[in-house]
């Protein structure tokens, strides 16, 4: 599969243990891509650099060959060392074709190759060997009607409907000087050879450039989706279903961290939740969400030490009730720190208002002086959370809907009804929009180290909805990729 258009499809497929009609594979999946025709028209642009690639990379055979003439005797020969030089692409052109299939045009590809005929004639009184170097100057027309299917547990391309015209093919031998009558026998042999040669090694080659792109992609998108012991597999769960305006592939999107691994198998998607507006769509289901988050929570993602100024600056926060004498000399001392963690598994649910995040937290301030008398409380919070994406940056915005005290104590003391009132208002107004500050430039920083800040990504929206989320854009082709791809598939 050469065209360029593809590579988003191939960046999202993965390993599988079967591959079901698309209606079936709905229930089991956990994150979907709908790449629309626009979207294809930007990636078709850079065709011109995947095709090259195929034609740099092919390796081309020497061929033998025979000819029995009269007065001259048997004339044999062989082309050795044929490369490609001077490889021009005009344009590309590309169709999406429902239920079948991709359809890719390249026209006016313009090349020389070259090489050595080394031959030999004559009879067995008097032998002749010579070699010659040649060049022949060619102008193709490549067609290649892509088949996506399911083979090996991964989306495969079958490009062997691939085919190759050549409207110029003009053979100059080194010198010229080389009798008409062999020039003649040559330009028969080796423009007929070229052809067989070419089109077959070209056509095995785009398979084989599908390949290398779809196993580069696949490794890419892994691993953006992957840190320390998280990750999460995108196996599909069906092929990719083509229409005329748009190419939608299914995941399993199912999380996993070291031996546990999450199941989907009462997905809401159904296609119509996805509209074809804007270039990119992905629907990610809160079935992936959810178990992502138990995951950093067994990670220990969810803990927070804060000391010194930077604590006694949260508090500066001004508030309605005031502060409790247990606190305010925790603040005093140097050697105070606020410990934070999550004491419960996280929980998730979407809705078109945002995404209810809820979560018992466990906070301690201690100080390192044995006089002062630590305070503890633990939590339960719920937060309905919207995202978005804008500069580059993720822009968390939360908005508390129930905050509880469930116990609080000073040393083994409880607190009463003042104190507990006053940590409320904390957690409200310190604590949730703290952890928001620390979350917001962490998962940037997370996705930056997997690339996403080298994609032009335009006017994103995070919508939610009922069990999922949808992620709308449009974008500029990723070129980086393209660059590290061709790097490694001319290795």
């Amino acid at each position: 599969m050469t065209n360029a258009v593809l590579l988003v499809i191939f960046s999202l497929v993965g390993l599988s243990r079967s591959c079901l009609d698309p209606a079936s594979a709905y229930r089991f999946t956990g994150t979907v891509c709908r790449l629309t025709y626009p979207a294809a028209a930007v990636l078709n642009e850079k065709t011109t650099e995947v095709i090259q690639a195929a034609f740099q990379h092919a390796k081309y055979p020497s061929i033998q060959g025979g000819k029995s003439l009269p007065l001259i005797g048997k004339v044999e020969y062989g082309l050795h060392n044929l490369e490609i030089h001077n490889l021009s692409i005009g344009k590309s052109d590309f169709e999406l074709r429902e239920n079948d299939g991709i359809g890719i045009d390249i026209s006016n590809v313009s090349a020389t190759f070259k090489g050595t005929v080394k031959y030999g004639y004559g009879s067995w009184l008097l032998r002749v060997g010579q070699s010659v170097d040649f060049e022949i100057e060619s102008q193709i027309d490549l067609v290649i009607n892509s088949k996506l299917y399911c083979g090996k547990g991964r989306v495969a391309a079958d490009t062997s409907d691939c085919y190759l015209t050549f409207h110029k093919l003009k053979l100059f031998l080194q010198g010229d000087r080389e009798p008409g009558w062999l020039k003649r026998l040559f330009t028969e042999f080796i423009t007929f050879t070229v052809k067989l040669v070419v089109k077959g090694q070209i056509c095995k080659e785009i398979n084989t450039v599908a390949n290398i792109l779809a196993d580069f992609i696949q490794e890419t998108a892994e691993n953006f989706l992957s840190d320390g012991d998280i990750g999460v597999d995108i196996s599909v769960t069906s092929a990719p279903v083509i229409t005329s305006s748009y190419i939608e592939s299914y995941h399993k999107g199912l999380a996993h961290y070291h031996d546990t691994k999450a199941h989907i198998n009462e997905s809401v998607f159904n296609p119509a939740q996805l509209t074809q507006d804007r270039m990119l769509y992905f629907w990610i289901s809160d079935e992936l969400m959810e178990p992502l988050m138990t995951a950093a929570n067994a990670d220990g993602r969810f803990v927070r030490n804060i000391s010194g100024s930077e604590l006694k600056d949260l508090f500066k926060t001004e508030l309605s009730n005031p502060m409790p004498e247990v606190v305010s000399k925790l603040l005093v001392s140097d050697g105070t720190v606020l410990r934070t963690w999550s004491s419960s598994v996280p929980s998730l649910r979407t809705t078109p208002e945002g995404t209810t995040v809820g979560a018992n937290a466990a906070v301690e301030l201690t100080s390192t002086d044995p006089d002062i008398p630590s305070l503890s409380f633990d939590a339960d919070v719920k937060v309905i959370v919207r995202a978005s994406y804008a500069e580059k940056k993720l822009i968390l915005k939360a908005k508390p809907v129930q905050i509880s005290i469930l116990k609080a104590f000073q040393d083994a003391v409880q607190l009463g009804d003042t104190e507990v009132t006053y940590l409320t208002e904390a957690v409200e107004k310190i604590g949730i929009p703290v952890v928001i500050s620390y979350l917001e430039p962490a998962l940037t920083d997370l996705m930056d180290e997997q690339g996403l800040n080298l994609f032009d990504i335009i006017n994103p929206e995070v919508l939610p909805r009922d069990g999922y989320v949808v992620i709308q854009m449009d974008f500029g082709f990723p070129h980086h990729l393209l660059v590290e791809f061709l790097k490694r598939t001319l290795e």
